[in-house]
Order: C-alpha cells, then structure tokens, then sequence
C-alpha cells in the first residue's frame, strides 16, 4: 500500500492548522493589547471619577442673590460692601454714592440697607452698621486660597 498520497494529504492539512493557529495566536495577542489598552482606560476614568466626587465637595455651592429692587442705587450699594474691609453704615454709602449726607437722603440709604438685609444680601452687625452676609464656615473653608 501507497500511504504517500495520505502522508502529501496530512502535510496540508497539518500546515493549513499551524497558519490558521498563527493567525489565531497574533489575533489574540492583538485582543490582548486591546484588552490592556481598554483596562487601563477604564482604571484611569475610575481614578478621574474619584477625583473629581472628592473635590466636588470644595467647590462652593452656587449661591442664589435674590432680584435686587428697581433702583440704580441698589448695585452700587453692592459694589460698595464687595471693596469695604469691615461693616459700613449708611453715611459712609452715601459718601461712596456721591449723595450728600443730608439726613433725609441717609434715612433713605438706610431703609435701602435694611431691605437688602431683609432679602438676605446684608446683614446688619450693629444697630445702623451693615455688612455683607457672611457665608458659612464650612463654605469658606471650602474655597481655595487667594493665589
């Protein structure tokens, strides 16, 4: 018996399974790169999720201002409070107004300070001696440093 032939038939059969297993091996070895490359992307957005759940707790919280009532006065009452260093009374907004500190017109700047403290923008640390609302302890320790 003539077991060439069959010898010649095995010997293709044996080099079509080893290129098919080589081309099996690269492609595996590519999905293993792939896999890697994937895994360590996932690692780094869980890293980045954590961060940023961390420093959300020192940004400061978006502080809602109530409507400031229809008169000029009112935002440059606030810019005046913004650059004071400490309370301010209602002759010294006057004074950073341009009015004259007459008694009518610093009655009226104190009804318009009262009312600011009423919407709760100011408030007023001693009688007639207004400043801006302080924010909360923990808000403050929350905000980054002046650079």
């Amino acid at each position: 018996m003539n077991i060439q032939p069959l010898l010649e038939a095995l010997d293709l059969q044996e080099d079509a399974a080893r290129t098919l297993t080589d081309e099996l091996r690269t492609q595996a070895a590519e999905l293993q790169a792939r896999l890697r490359e994937a895994e360590t992307h996932l690692e780094h957005l869980a890293i980045t999720r954590k961060t940023v759940t961390a420093l959300a707790d020192r940004i400061p919280t978006q502080v809602t201002v109530p409507d400031l009532p229809e008169h000029p006065d009112y935002p440059r009452i606030l810019v005046g409070f913004n650059e004071a260093t400490g309370p301010l009374r209602a002759r010294d907004i006057c004074k950073a107004l341009d009015h004259e500190p007459l008694p009518k017109t610093i009655e009226g700047t104190r009804a318009k300070l009262k009312r600011l403290v009423t919407l709760g923008i100011l408030t007023e640390v001693d009688t007639g001696s207004f400043a801006r609302k302080q924010q909360s302890t923990e808000h403050r320790n929350r905000q980054p440093c002046p650079g």
